[in-house]
């Protein structure tokens, strides 16, 4: 291939969920849907803690920077998605893409740290809970997400700047709905090794190992709950780790489905499928599990509720 066919890209082609013409006002319709209730049921959540002061603990704490994170993770692919489709455009800037993918990572790498806080902040609460409200201080639970958010911001930084250092040809199809790392590394046209080696270092040690603290908080956890005898205490305890086990398992679920998809089977759109698993639709359940399953959310949400009903 010529110097000169990827010496200047201005844009990238996404080749989205689906090709057919048919089917776009119905992508168009189903994304905004599940953007508009992800949005609108985080903030819901963010305004139930931040307005109820029995919700001013460690636990939601997180929940609400969780929720937050949720925003900003669905907001980084989906309305791009929203304006091609739109726009009956697949072309993305060559700035624009690598924005997706530096935010993208952000805050993904955000949600798998969150997660593995709130497992620790439960650890914390049921096994060892005469020493919880001075271990889990508002000054280290602040510190906890600031670390977490500077590692991940460090880590997506060098991705970036090495990515820099890659050749694209003109007219560089992506196939996917947004610019994800992976498929951008395949589809350069230098040498991608660096690149790949420092991608699976980082996934080792920001995806397997905090997916390893979470496993031992619970084990911790279990092995408590198995040495206590008050049945009140072991209703209390499995309801509030309820609604997080159900969001980790969620979670890393569909981030398992998206590898398992992508090294089986080297189809775009099973990639693409299992991607709005992980993308959109863990965020958009979130608000739920949490809402439905957690009876302090449920008390302080009926009080929200009723609260704005005499302003009707």
């Amino acid at each position: 291939m010529e110097a000169g066919n990827h010496t200047e890209v201005s844009e990238f082609l996404l080749l989205g969920l689906s090709e057919d013409p048919e089917l776009q006002p119905f992508l168009f319709g189903m994304l905004l849907f599940m953007y508009l209730v992800t949005i609108l049921g985080n903030l819901l959540i963010i305004l139930v803690i931040s307005s109820d002061s029995h919700l001013h603990t460690p636990m939601y704490f997180f929940l609400a920077n969780l929720s937050l994170v949720d925003i900003c993770f669905t907001s980084t692919t989906i309305p791009k998605m929203l304006v091609n489709i739109q726009a009956q455009s697949k072309a993305i800037s060559y700035i624009q893409c690598f924005i997706q993918v530096y935010f993208f990572m952000i805050f993904a790498g955000m949600d798998n740290f969150l997660l593995t806080v709130m497992a620790y902040d439960r650890y914390v609460a049921i096994c060892r809970p005469l020493y919880y409200t001075v271990i889990m201080n508002p000054r280290f639970c602040g510190f906890l997400v600031l670390m977490s958010l500077l590692l991940i911001f460090w880590v997506a930084l060098l991705h970036i700047l090495l990515m820099r250092k890659l050749t694209f040809c003109i007219g560089t199809e992506i196939p996917h709905f947004f610019c994800e790392l992976a498929q951008m590394l395949r589809v350069a046209c230098s040498d991608t090794l660096i690149n790949n080696i420092v991608l699976y270092v980082a996934t080792a040690l920001l995806g397997v190992f905090p997916l390893i603290g979470i496993l031992f908080s619970y084990s911790q956890i279990v092995s408590s709950l198995m040495r206590m005898s008050s049945a009140g205490g072991k209703s209390k305890a499995f309801s509030t780790c309820g609604s997080h086990l159900s969001v980790v398992s969620l979670y890393y679920g569909t981030s398992l489905g998206v590898y398992l998809s992508s090294a089986v089977t080297h189809s775009s759109l099973h990639n693409s499928v299992a991607s709005v698993m992980y993308t959109v639709v863990t965020p958009m359940l979130n608000p739920f599990i949490y809402s439905l399953r957690n009876k302090d959310v449920k008390e302080a949400l009926g009080r929200l509720l009723s609260q704005g009903a005499p302003c009707l």
